[in-house]
């Protein structure tokens, strides 16, 4: 009779416990690797953790921060818009980082063997403007290319179209992200250059409003937990995240392995925002929108709760 009271008193107690996580609303522009680390954190309990349950919306970038501000969202993963929208002043700041750089590379036709050989000719890309022009920018620059006048880039389509261009000679190269790059070397395409092994340019993390980070500033610190012990489930357990990709990205074994031994190293493990990479991110946002003030990181993020958070993790 003892026994079955108590596990009556534990229903009556850990039901409205279990039944009291706070629900949260996370935007992504897609499944992307650099947009992992917020749904494995609810694949696997850690949101649960920290009394929070998170339900994650695909949207396309300009109306998911538009969605952001509004409140139909709670939080964005990508840093593409929300940067050179916070230079704008909408309020938006960047609070954690969790991809330190893109999983992006520079592929190209079998004849060109270097990023040097490409000087004079055509890279397709997805859109002007966006962040595979950007990279591939930064990319030619490091290795003493000048994108502006020796490179052109056009627009032709998704990935498929884009390696369907390069193969009619069309364009002798391309900018993708993985498992894309697995792909094209399938075909016979040559990876030239990969960003990550580069240069940092933070891509993935989370991006709240001004007025949430002041309201609910718990709540942040939680899902910046959350995310943190999501990045380091990642570094530090393989198989199961090759598993997690199978699933979530819905790409076969061989496919999923490839894509994690590429990408498993853009994954920081304290939430940390490079300082490095998001200059680059806003002198580029700064050159698109023709603006020649200076820019100070407090005006697109904050940092203010990511370090309460890393003080109560044990990062230094």
């Amino acid at each position: 009779m003892k026994k079955v009271f108590l596990a009556l008193l534990s229903i009556c107690v850990l039901h409205p416990l279990a039944q009291a996580a706070d629900k949260i609303r996370i935007g992504s522009p897609g499944r992307g690797v650099q947009f992992i680390s917020p749904p494995l954190a609810q694949k696997l309990g850690f949101f649960q953790e920290q009394g929070l349950q998170a339900e994650f919306i695909q949207i396309a970038p300009p109306v998911g921060i538009a969605a952001l501000v509004t409140g139909e969202i709670d939080y964005w993963t990508s840093f593409g818009s929300p940067i050179p929208a916070a230079i704008r002043g909408v309020p938006i700041k960047v609070v954690a980082c969790f991809v330190n750089s893109p999983p992006f590379a520079l592929i190209s036709a079998p004849e060109f063997r270097s990023v040097q050989s490409l000087k004079g000719k055509a890279i397709g890309v997805n859109a002007f403007g966006g962040a595979l022009e950007s990279v591939a920018r930064l990319i030619f620059k490091h290795f003493g290319v000048d994108p502006d006048k020796e490179i052109k880039f056009l627009v032709t389509g998704g990935i498929e179209a884009r390696f369907a261009s390069m193969k009619q000679g069309l364009t002798a190269a391309t900018m993708a992200t993985s498992p894309s790059d697995f792909l094209g070397k399938k075909m016979g395409l040559v990876v030239l250059a990969r960003s990550q092994e580069l240069f940092s340019y933070p891509s993935g993390g989370l991006i709240a409003t001004a007025q949430r980070i002041k309201e609910k500033p718990d709540e942040v610190k939680r899902v910046i937990k959350a995310g943190v012990k999501a990045n380091r489930y990642i570094r530090q357990n393989r198989e199961g995240m090759i598993q997690f990709m199978i699933e979530w990205m819905k790409i076969d074994k061989e496919m999923a392995t490839a894509t994690y031994e590429s990408v498993s190293n853009i994954y920081n493990e304290d939430g940390a925002i490079p300082e490095d990479g998001l200059r680059l991110i806003i002198e580029e946002a700064k050159k698109n929108a023709k603006l020649n003030r200076e820019v100070s990181l407090s005006e697109v993020a904050d940092l203010s709760i990511l370090k309460a958070v890393q003080r109560e993790m044990g990062i230094k």
